[in-house]
Parts: structure tokens; C-alpha cells; sequence
């Protein structure tokens, strides 16, 4: 999994794990060198009292300890015989005594050893010499216990010192680590401001010589040629925009006029040539076509232009209820049910536009399913997240205002959507099924301009479908609470 810290964070903690590894390594180093050299010192000092020692003719001394030989505090004197048996020691002040091995004391090795004290005394080192009297042993042994004190002592002073050193390291790091990365924080302040809609933004640190100035000349000559992409986009989609916009208002007057004459030419008196009518008759249709195809057109382009509705309070129950009831009129054999919640459904907006939204999803749903598909329709209040679930195709708001809002859903039992159409349904003229023919298909428009419609309500649209299962749209709106009057 990748980690979750910031990069400052990331930097400081390998620093700091760095650092830390080597005062270990230094630490460990420092305190073996330090008890090899205090161990070679003890070896030192017990060679040269040895030495000491057998320039004297000593012999065990007796067990009353008259005429003992006085030794310095530090050291201990014991004499074995050849089999390992103890035959005596040298009285002296120095606490406790070291334990030495039969096999030791047999056969004696030619450096010092270490080995344990008596009762707990801790570790002694103890060299063993010949007299060469008998096959006696002179043990000459010396406690380690200082030793190991000031080892220990080193060992504290290390960790302070380390501690301290890695907390003072860790201070100095942060602030070097924040000011190296200081220019990436403006760059990525720099593109938050972007990314909200500030294209004009630009990286301020541009210096060549550092790596950070060259990513933000980089950076900077991308962001510009993004921005002229940008502009340029806008232009063409405003321009075409405006064509559509004029080129629908021009063609309202030729179309109506169309269809005057071709009405005027059905309610005269004379009968006409039969081919002729019928020749009319099919003017007459394709000037309506194209007179609802121009009036969508004009609507979404004052959409996008102005996108503001006027609002009053809707009852989404009877403004179903009226979409539902013109449904059924126009086709009597399809089952259309309407669902309603117990509790009533306000919103704020354009009555109208919003009949229209119900109407274009019904009407979708009746011209892209067979004869005798149900469809039904639901209104109701629903607890709503900030973002459609994975796999939702919507348009509008990515995050609901409300945690209640108003729903609409219409919903068939129809062949469905194919995946690879759904996330281009709410697009302008576009249209799943290429093939249909003027009389069953649609020209594009209608889920665009509810799409549009909806935006504009400050709502959601979404889509769900499975093949051969059928489609669900759902719209969703802020809900409102009207004043008692």
C-alpha cells in the first residue's frame, strides 16, 4: 500500500532512520572498542603483578595467615595444585573471589581468562602461572566490575547524547526539508487555484539553475498552451453556439410559414390532385419535425445562455400525475403506473420546464420500448450522498445539498442500455441506435434538454440500465418546504 504521509514527513523519517542507524553503529562501535581496550589494560596489569609475583620465592601461606603477603586491593592471589584442588590464598580487602575451573588449573592457558566470581561477585579475569615448585599454580586474578561500570556509564552518556543529537537533527531537518519544498508547495497552490478556474495562474519560481525552477518553466509553458487550448474550445463552442442559436431562430419563420400553406391548402374547398395532398401531407409532417427539432434547439441554447428558471413551488405528485395521465391518452394499451410517496413532494422551480423533464423521460421511455412494456413512474423523498454510487451515469451536481431530496423515477422493463452507450446519453444528438428510422426515433435532444433542465433546478440526472432487464432514470432535486399562508 502507498503511504499516506507527506512527502516532508516521508523525507524527515528516513533522515532520522539514517541517522539513528549510524549513532547505533557508532554507539555499538565505540562501547566494544572500549571494552577491549579496559579488558586489554586488566590482561596488562595482571601480566606485569605476575611478573612481579614470581621474581619472589612464595610458597603457600599458612593457614593462620601469619607472614601473608600484602597485595594491592584490586588483585587476588591463589595457589592450586597440579590437579586443580585449592591449596590457599593471598588475604586481601578486595570483596568476593573468582571461581577458576579444574580443567583451567591443569591445563593452563597462556593469556588471561575470564571467568565467573563467587556469590554473584560478577566477572573476573584471572591468568595462571606456573611457580615451579612442585607443579604448584599461581592464580593472579582481578575483578571486572569496574569495567563494566564504566562501560555501562559510556553506554548512558551514548544514548543522552544520541538522543539529543537526533532531536536536534530532527528541528534543523524540518526546517531545511520545509524550505526545500517550498516551491513545490506554491506549485501545488498554484494548481488547487487552476483547478477551481484560474487558468491564468502561473508558477512563480522559474529559476533555471534549480531543479524546481526548471519543473516550473516546464510547468508553465504547459499550463499556457493548455489555457490557449482552452480559450480556443470556448470560442469555437460559443461561436457554434450562436450559429445554432440564429440558425434556429431564422428557420422558425420559414417552417411556420410551411406548415400555414399546407394547412391552408387541407381546409380549402376544392379537393386537389390526391397525390399532390398526400405530397402535402408529408410537408405538412416534416415541417413539424423540424418545427419541435428548432424549438429544442432554441431551448438549449437560452439553457446555455441563460440557465436561470423562474421558481414557484411544484407538487411533483400532480405534476406526475398530469405527465402520466397525457401518457396514457396517447397510448391507451400501454400500462403506465404511477407511484407517489404518503408524504407530499415540493420543490422550488419552473413548473413548466419541469413538466417537461417528466414528459421527455416518459416519452423516451415510450418510444425506445415494445408495446405492453411497463413503465412506472415513482415520486418520493430519498436520502441522497454527496456522489453517485461506482458505475452511475449522471449529469448535474456531483453532491446533493440536501441529505433529503425530491425523486423522480421513471423506470421500464425494456431491452436496456448498451454499457457502451450509457456515457453518452445526456450528449447532444445522440442517439444509441443509429439505424432507427424519422418515425421511431428521436432527433437527440430530449434527455439533453432534461439533462439541461434539471442543471438548471440545481438537481441531478442519473441513468442505470441492464441489458435486456431495462433503464432507470432518476432525477433528483432539492426539496422544499413551502410557507403556510
Amino acid at each position: 500500500m502507498r503511504s499516506s504521509w507527506p512527502l516532508r514527513h516521508r523525507l524527515l523519517a528516513v533522515l532520522l532512520g539514517v541517522c539513528a542507524a549510524g549513532l547505533t553503529v557508532f554507539a555499538v562501535s565505540g562501547v566494544w572498542l572500549l571494552e577491549r581496550s579496559l579488558l586489554s589494560r586488566v590482561d596488562t596489569q595482571l601480566t606485569e603483578f605476575a611478573a612481579t609475583v614470581s621474581r619472589r620465592p612464595l610458597s603457600p601461606p599458612p593457614p593462620s595467615g601469619r607472614g601473608a603477603l600484602e597485595l594491592p586491593t584490586q588483585f587476588r592471589v591463589a595457589f592450586y595444585s597440579s590437579s586443580g584442588s585449592l591449596k590457599g590464598e593471598v588475604p586481601t580487602a578486595s570483596p568476593g573471589a573468582p571461581v577458576i575451573p579444574a580443567r583451567l588449573v591443569s591445563a593452563p592457558p597462556v593469556a588471561p581468562v575470564t571467568v565467573p566470581g563467587r556469590d554473584g561477585s560478577g566477572e573476573w579475569r584471572a591468568l595462571i602461572v606456573e611457580t615451579g615448585s612442585g607443579g604448584n599454580r599461581m592464580v593472579v586474578s582481578m575483578s571486572l566490575e569496574s569495567n563494566a561500570a564504566t562501560v555501562h556509564q559510556m553506554l548512558v552518556i551514548e544514548l543522552i547524547a544520541g538522543g539529543l543529537v537526533l532531536v536536534l537533527l530532527a528541528v534543523v531537518a524540518l526546517a531545511v526539508v520545509r524550505l526545500g519544498l517550498r516551491p513545490l508547495t506554491r506549485m501545488e497552490r498554484t494548481a488547487v487555484a487552476i483547478a477551481d478556474g484560474d487558468i491564468d495562474r502561473r508558477v512563480g519560481d522559474t529559476d533555471p539553475r534549480t531543479e524546481t525552477g526548471r519543473l516550473g518553466g516546464a510547468l508553465n509553458i504547459m499550463l499556457e498552451r493548455l489555457a490557449h487550448a482552452l480559450r480556443e474550445r470556448e470560442n469555437s463552442e460559443r461561436r457554434l453556439r450562436h450559429f445554432v442559436a440564429d440558425a434556429s431562430h431564422e428557420l422558425r419563420t420559414p417552417l411556420t410559414s410551411i406548415r400555414g400553406f399546407a394547412e391552408l391548402y387541407h381546409h380549402g374547398q376544392n379537393r386537389g390532385d390526391p397525390v399532390a395532398e398526400r405530397l402535402l401531407r408529408r410537408i405538412q409532417g416534416e415541417a413539424e419535425r423540424m418545427g419541435v427539432l428548432v424549438e429544442d434547439m432554441l431551448l438549449l441554447a437560452r439553457m446555455d445562455q441563460e440557465p436561470a428558471v423562474e421558481a414557484t413551488t411544484v407538487d411533483l405528485h400532480v405534476l406526475a400525475g398530469d405527465v402520466v395521465h397525457a401518457a396514457k391518452a396517447r397510448d391507451r394499451e400501454r400500462p403506465i403506473r404511477l407511484v407517489v410517496s404518503d408524504e407530499p413532494v415540493f420543490v422550488l422551480g419552473d413548473e413548466h420546464r419541469l413538466h417537461q423533464v417528466i414528459a421527455n423521460l416518459v416519452g423516451n421511455a415510450l418510444k425506445h420500448t415494445a408495446s405492453g412494456t411497463e413503465i412506472r413512474v415513482q415520486v418520493g423523498r430519498r436520502m441522497v450522498a454527496g456522489v453517485p454510487a461506482p458505475g452511475v451515469m449522471h449529469s448535474g451536481r456531483g453532491s446533493a445539498s440536501h441529505a433529503r431530496a425530491a425523486l423522480i423515477e421513471v423506470s421500464d422493463e425494456g431491452q436496456g442500455i448498451d454499457p457502451e452507450h450509457l456515457p453518452q446519453v445526456f450528449d447532444r444528438f445522440y442517439r444509441a441506435d443509429a439505424g432507427r428510422s424519422r418515425d421511431s426515433g428521436g432527433t437527440g435532444l430530449g434527455l439533453a434538454i432534461a439533462a439541461a433542465l434539471v442543471q438548471a433546478h440545481h438537481g441531478r440526472i442519473e441513468v442505470t440500465s441492464t441489458p435486456g432487464r431495462g433503464t432507470t432514470f432518476r432525477v433528483l432535486l432539492p426539496l422544499h418546504q413551502p410557507q403556510d399562508d
